[in-house]
């Protein structure tokens, strides 16, 4: 199976895909989509919908992992990671994909075995897990740990699941 894993952000959204071969966890690639300033936020939005529809066409990836949203206060910026994380959400629903959500204190649990584990830590064991030559880009890192935590969890919480119409294999097996 292999999971898109992603880290929303109004600024920066990460992406990590990982792709599970029997017991084994491979990674496959990784990066982030870095919004242009100079757009106002819908544009932003657009960018992180577009960026993510094209990862998605790359990577062909089964089902996609989206860190959910932490407590923030600044309501401000919580709502703009809620977008983010929307345009996120829309972007794999779009593609037809299964979309499973977890929080941050679940992923550090998935990947180092303790929800209070500091990032330094995450990156540390996801280098190891993945056999990466080097840390990833902190957001890409964090969409990688939750691509991992989605491979490590026996359940799928999907997010409007009945939203997520069939996906074609093949123009034969199209259904509208």
């Amino acid at each position: 199976m292999r999971v898109l894993g992603i880290d929303p952000g109004s600024r920066i959204t990460g992406y990590g895909i990982v792709e599970q071969a029997g017991s084994r966890l491979i990674h496959v690639d990784n990066g982030a989509i870095f919004t242009d300033s100079a757009l106002d936020f819908p544009g932003r939005l657009k960018s992180i919908f577009d960026g993510l529809t094209t990862v998605i066409a790359e990577y062909e990836p089964d089902e996609v992992a989206v860190e959910n949203v932490f407590l923030s206060n600044n309501a401000q910026s919580a709502l703009k990671l809620g977008q983010a994380r929307g345009a996120a959400i829309v972007a794999a629903v779009h593609a037809g994909l299964p979309v499973a959500e977890y929080t941050a204190l679940q992923v550090k649990q998935a990947v180092v075995g303790r929800g209070k584990a500091a990032k330094e830590q995450v990156q540390k064991m996801l280098t190891a897990l993945l056999s990466l030559p080097e840390v990833a880009q902190a957001d890409a890192s964090d969409a990688l740990a939750v691509a991992v935590c989605h491979l490590h969890s026996h359940h799928l919480v999907r997010t409007s699941a009945s939203a997520v119409p069939h996906r074609a294999t093949s123009w034969r097996n199209f259904k509208p």
